[in-house]
């Protein structure tokens, strides 16, 4: 053990199973059956959010209004975070505290988008046409909407979170980057604590349209992780939720007498090639790394569903028949920046129950009866990037 061990004190966690770590432990016990909606973006089908009472996190409306659906559902997941840490409201921690954010690009506004392509079928002056739209249809605050540290500013007003403040874009990759650095910040001593993690919400049209423009998206019904036929499209299906950790040094838990859920322990990442066996080979390759640090009895796998990523990654878990493999997009969608802390999340949530999941997919998933002493997160990006990392008793 050491003093800048890095160590799990807060978990906020939200995904279509419920709000919070209790709610995600209880629904995931058993055989969980996915929440879906099948209607509202057919032929695809999303995990919706919960209903959430933002006014617990963000009890300001004008702080509410101002903010879209996105950005309000990861400064709801921060907050639970900090209160999970027993950090909400302690003025003084929360001023040096660091925080870094995996986000995305906002969403549009698509009755605007809308309007000026219908307006573009009557009109040749596409130059001035835009031109009027600027000036009559697009708010300032709009614009400001889109910009990708508005999360982190956003956490910022609400939160009181006024140390330095990190935001990373590029998708299942930013968030592995994010916890990757703020755990390496940890351990040279440059932070103490530290806020990190992301939200996605996919309950918009253009988010979906990012997938299936290169053809990523699975049309028709659900099926879970592992069982996704390429006659039915791309393989991803998609899930609104977020996930937010408070990483601290075991010396400064300890001074505050804060108990962790668990540790986090080396995290590896990379940006395989992804012809022939490039993927898988690089997988195995951090996999020889990590297993001989712990031998981890369970993997929380945050496989997106894409056909080549997924087959690639189960081909190199499998190798490893110690392992039994969680693969959580089958019960709350992929959920994009949020899929790695979300998957470190769960990883920590049984290190701290000692107890396994249950399997997700009965066909493709066996059953762990042993306590897991150390859990192996992952996110392989659909289209690239991929990282692993141990989640091991504090």
């Amino acid at each position: 053990m050491s003093s800048t061990d890095v160590v799990i004190t807060g978990i906020g966690i939200v995904s279509s199973l419920g709000l919070g770590t209790d709610a995600h432990w209880q629904a995931l016990q058993g055989s969980p059956a996915p929440k879906l909606d099948r209607e509202r973006f057919a032929p695809y089908v999303i995990h919706p959010l919960p209903e959430i009472d933002w006014s617990v996190q963000i009890p300001r409306r004008g702080d509410q209004r101002q903010m879209e659906t996105w950005q309000r559902l990861g400064t709801y997941t921060a907050g639970l975070a900090l209160d999970d840490a027993g950090l909400k409201g302690d003025e003084e921690l929360c001023a040096t505290m660091d925080m870094i954010v995996a986000a995305g690009g906002g969403e549009r506004d698509t009755a605007v988008d809308q309007a000026i392509l219908d307006a573009s079928l009557a009109r040749n002056d596409h130059g001035v046409l835009l031109n009027e739209k600027l000036t009559t249809e697009l708010r300032p605050t709009l614009f400001l909407a889109q910009l990708s540290n508005l999360l982190a500013g956003n956490i910022s007003i609400v939160h009181k979170v006024t140390g330095s403040s990190r935001t990373f874009m590029g998708e299942d990759g930013a968030g592995v980057a994010a916890i990757e650095t703020a755990a390496a910040r940890i351990r040279a001593g440059q932070s103490t604590h530290c806020l990190v993690g992301a939200a996605f919400q996919t309950e918009h049209p253009d988010m979906l349209l990012a997938y299936e423009l290169a053809a990523y998206l699975q049309r028709g019904e659900w099926s879970p992780v592992w069982q996704r036929r390429e006659e039915l499209g791309g393989g991803i299906i998609t899930g609104s939720g977020a996930a937010f950790l408070v990483l601290e040094s075991r010396e400064h838990a300890e001074k505050r007498g804060r108990k962790a859920y668990a540790a986090i322990g080396p995290i590896l990442s990379g940006r395989a090639r992804r012809e022939g066996s490039g993927l898988k080979d690089a997988l195995g390759e951090m996999l020889d790394v990590l297993a001989g640090r712990a031998a981890p009895a369970l993997a929380i796998s945050g496989a997106s569903g894409a056909h080549a990523a997924t087959r690639a990654e189960k081909a190199a878990l499998d190798a490893y028949g110690n392992m039994a493999v969680r693969g959580f997009n089958t019960v709350t969608g992929h959920l994009k920046e949020a899929q790695f802390p979300f998957a470190v999340a769960l990883a920590a949530l049984a290190i701290h129950n000692a107890k396994a999941y249950p399997p997700f997919d009965a066909e493709n998933e066996r059953p762990l009866e042993d306590a897991p002493k150390a859990v192996l997160a992952t996110s392989v990006g659909y289209h690239c990037y991929e990282g692993m990392g141990l989640i091991v008793e504090a």
